[in-house]
């Protein structure tokens, strides 16, 4: 950890807890501290004990090393031009953490979180929509994909050119996600309480803005943006999953097949997008018109059709999912007992029960263990 001092201390305790949402009473009573010491700590004018300082976070639900660390500049950014009482400090704190600790397994377990082929960002800002389907076409190339297949495992792929996407149901009344750049790579986080056409979308949609660069992003409402970078970065991502020459193709066959309720269903389910999504794209690739387009956003995916067509149903970014060479740095960490079994526990966010983890090697009576946290 590195020392600081007792005002930067407060101050970092005090933006915390603004950020949760919480007042010093409030505090105090979860902590079983006077307000006036809750007032006295964060003014730096009274020390806090080590037991206090992780009460402290336990109770504003952040990890007690992130009072440590000095954020992400693109963090800094972020919070002084929102200001703390923003309707995304839910999310701007998860990302925190979650940058923190993508950043910890790489320092740690460099190996197993070093993309294969980190993207050479920034790529242009696409301006138009012309633009916006050039930009999907470098993202294509860069996930290895030809330009007629869909986009399947998405989050596994844009972690190999160094994006890592986690997923966490943040409820309804919060952003569809969010990204924030690192000193190598980003971290995107997408809303799982979305339905797994939404949240491939949005995670598509962050794909954009990690290829341009933008330090911090949280995003609501994909595809109903109302800034001109986003509209674009909307096209962007309905491109990279429903690719122009695919899409066409698979429609007029299917459609030709089986009527366009079952093209529609068919269609979805092979490109892993909800009927909105279809709809948008299909409409502004001019393969049907206005009233179809329509009828499509009314269809819904039935049990008789997931029966019948042999359909499969995806689960991505569903719950709370973390990358796999996320996963495979801190079982990497904990294995050369560089990070303890709770914080390996902590890191991998209740995903894995403490038999999850793999035994460790016996140790010898001669042998120093360091551990760091």
């Amino acid at each position: 950890m590195n020392e600081i001092n007792a005002n930067t201390l407060g101050a970092r305790i005090r933006e915390a807890r603004e950020r949760a949402g919480l007042n010093q009473g409030e505090l105090s009573s979860l902590v079983a501290l006077d307000r006036t010491a809750v007032s006295k700590i964060e003014a730096g004018t009274r020390k806090i004990t080590a037991l206090e300082l992780s009460s402290v976070a336990q109770a504003i639900g952040v990890r007690m090393t992130s009072f440590f660390s000095d954020p992400l500049p693109a963090l800094v950014s972020h919070r002084s031009s929102q200001g703390l009482d923003t309707v995304d400090s839910k999310v701007d704190q998860l990302l925190a953490g979650l940058a923190a600790d993508v950043e910890l397994v790489q320092s740690l377990a460099a190996s197993e979180l070093g993309p294969e082929r980190l993207a050479e960002t920034p790529y242009p800002r696409p301006l138009s929509n012309s633009a916006a389907d050039d930009l999907a076409a470098t993202a294509r190339h860069l996930l290895e994909l030809n330009n007629t297949e869909p986009v399947h495992d998405l989050a596994n792929r844009v972690a190999k050119i160094g994006l890592f996407a986690f997923s966490m149901d943040l409820g309804v009344d919060t952003a569809d996600a969010g990204t924030i750049l690192l000193t190598s790579g980003g971290v995107s986080l997408v809303n799982s309480h979305n339905k797994v056409g939404k949240r491939r979308l949005a995670l598509a949609h962050e794909l954009g803005h990690f290829l341009v660069a933008d330090d911090y992003t949280i995003d609501w409402r994909i595809s109903e943006q109302n800034g001109d970078i986003e509209a674009t970065l909307d096209r962007f991502a309905r491109a990279l999953l429903l690719p122009k020459d695919g899409l066409a193709g698979l429609w007029e066959e299917k459609r030709a097949a089986y009527g366009v309720r079952e093209a529609a269903v068919l269609c979805a389910s092979d490109f892993r997008v909800d009927m909105a999504t279809l709809a948008r794209r299909l409409r502004e690739l001019e393969v049907v018109e206005s009233d179809v387009a329509n009828f499509i956003r009314t269809i819904s995916t039935t049990r008789a059709d997931i029966v019948e067509f042999g359909l499969n149903v995806p689960t991505e970014l569903e719950a709370t999912s973390l990358p796999i060479a996320f996963q495979k740095g801190v079982l990497r960490s904990f294995r050369e007992e560089k990070i303890s079994r709770e914080r390996a526990l902590g890191l991998l966010r209740d995903t894995f029960e403490d038999e999850d983890l793999p035994p460790l090697r016996p140790r010898r009576e001669d042998e120093l263990w360091n551990f760091v946290s």
